[in-house]
């Protein structure tokens, strides 16, 4: 076929690297809200298979296998947790492991890598942390439920964004933009609560080895040690040192997510010349037959291909599907299970601890977010999102209100009696359809369609 006058290929390559280097970070944001968006909705059919059978006729089977126990013997040190244990500690720290490397990409590319722009998320989730945990610390001073403060502080990106998705076009991308960042500041402070305040007794010689690992991986990591299969084995080592050593052994994930490099191993502008060189080579082993060079020529232009993405992006786009479809709503399957009966209910509607967490997600939320974001604006400190106004972060406050994963999570780090459990995890359940049906229900109301300039002018894929 003949090529289009002024055609090369160099040219053509030359086109998608300076397409592909300023809008990675873009490209990153829209996949992470699609996928988080779908993903709600399979959230909530996980919880909602979880709700049924635990008050289903097959209740004990439901029990029995999230109490299985399941050990490993690896001679220096044996593990044995039943499943729930296994998913909340064990694969819920790949979930963490993506979180770090989200937070990492806000921090490198995002919303949060310029001071300005962070400090309006930033206050938001700090206003979104500190009024709801205020709010429940008022239900329950002095009582038994007064270690669960940490509950209403956490809010779940997944069904925060896929309610925002089901107005389409009619909410700003800036406000979208807005709640990514949010949620992932917000992740930050649930990390820092979770080391700090929901550790056990610290084993210090296990500690030790812990951070002795991390040395090492951190040294890996600047000698460009590139091998997976050596830092999935290095992890693996920190996570059971950190296991063993009484803190969480999630907070892995989330260490390992910030050590993962952002930037590239091959500079992108040295593609287009690199690529046309490798395809020359091959062609010319093509047409001799020389079947070993071609497949040599083939594994330099795969290590090139990837070498151009930075491991964070790649791993970022590998990881989130099976995180987002398969490990949180297996978290939901286990953890949110709770029996509802009228006896169950009548306690928890007394609780305070089910009162302080409703009332510190549903109340609590946007009265922190919508407060701090106005003190931080008035003070001159940031702006509104472009084209946003105080109304969408009225309701962006309500969408905050939807604490799932991490408030699941912490209830379990908090309590050990399961009559306290179960109060949480309902106050946890009830505040989430509540603040989720409000946020959709008021930024329906109050916005209109973007205008056809705005749409065209905004990302797509993020509807």
């Amino acid at each position: 076929m003949d090529q289009p006058p002024g055609f090369s290929l160099a040219s053509l390559l030359q086109r998608q690297a300076r397409i592909f280097v300023p809008q990675r970070a873009i490209q990153a944001a829209q996949a992470f809200v699609r996928i988080e968006a779908s993903s709600g909705i399979v959230l909530l059919a996980a919880s909602i298979v979880a709700l049924v059978w635990a008050n289903s006729p097959l209740d004990h089977a439901y029990e029995d296998l999230w109490h299985t126990t399941v050990s490993f013997d690896l001679s220096i040190v044996a593990i044995e947790e039943d499943l729930r244990e296994w998913v909340n500690n064990g694969l819920m720290t790949i979930f963490f492991f993506l979180v770090g490397i989200e937070i990492k990409r806000e921090l490198v590319h995002g919303e949060l890598s310029a001071v300005r722009r962070a400090l309006l998320p930033a206050a938001a989730a700090l206003g979104g942390m500190v009024v709801p945990a205020a709010l429940y610390i008022a239900f329950n001073v002095g009582g038994v439920g007064e270690r669960g403060w940490g509950i209403p502080m956490a809010t779940d990106i997944a069904f925060a964004l896929g309610v925002l998705s089901l107005l389409s076009r009619r909410i700003p991308f800036s406000v979208k933009v807005f709640l990514l960042a949010l949620a992932i500041a917000d992740d930050i402070g649930a990390i820092l609560v979770i080391a700090l305040f929901y550790t056990a007794a610290i084993d210090f010689q296990a500690l030790a080895a812990a951070g002795l690992i991390f040395a090492t991986i951190v040294g890996m990591n600047r000698a460009g040690v590139r091998s997976v299969d050596v830092y999935v084995f290095a992890g693996v080592l920190l996570w059971i040192a950190v296991a063993e050593s009484g803190v969480h052994a999630t907070l892995t994930g989330v260490a390992l997510g910030l050590l993962t490099p952002a930037r590239y191993f091959y500079s992108p502008a040295d593609f287009p010349r690199v690529a046309e060189e490798l395809i020359g080579r091959f062609r010319a082993a093509l047409a001799s037959g020389n079947g070993d060079e071609q497949q040599g020529i083939l594994l330099q232009m795969e290590d090139l291909s990837q070498g151009t993405e930075s491991p964070m992006d790649r791993l970022e786009r590998r990881l989130h599907p099976w995180v987002s479809f398969g490990i949180v709503p297996l978290f939901a399957l286990a953890n949110a299970g709770v029996v509802i009966s009228g006896d169950v209910l009548s306690e928890a509607v007394s609780s305070p601890i089910s009162q302080g967490v409703v009332i510190g997600l549903i109340l609590g939320k946007p009265a922190g977010i919508l407060a701090f974001s106005w003190i931080a604006v008035k003070l001159r400190l940031c702006e509104l999102p472009s084209g946003s106004r105080w109304s969408h972060i009225l309701g962006v406050g309500l969408l905050g209100g939807i604490g799932f994963t991490v408030s699941l999570l912490i209830t379990g780090l908090a309590f050990e009696d399961e009559a306290l459990i179960a109060d949480a995890k309902l106050g946890v359940l009830a505040a989430s359809l509540v603040a989720g049906i409000a946020g959709f229900l008021y930024l329906k109301a109050i916005s209109e369609p973007v205008s056809s300039i705005e749409a065209e002018a905004q990302p797509p894929g993020l509807d």
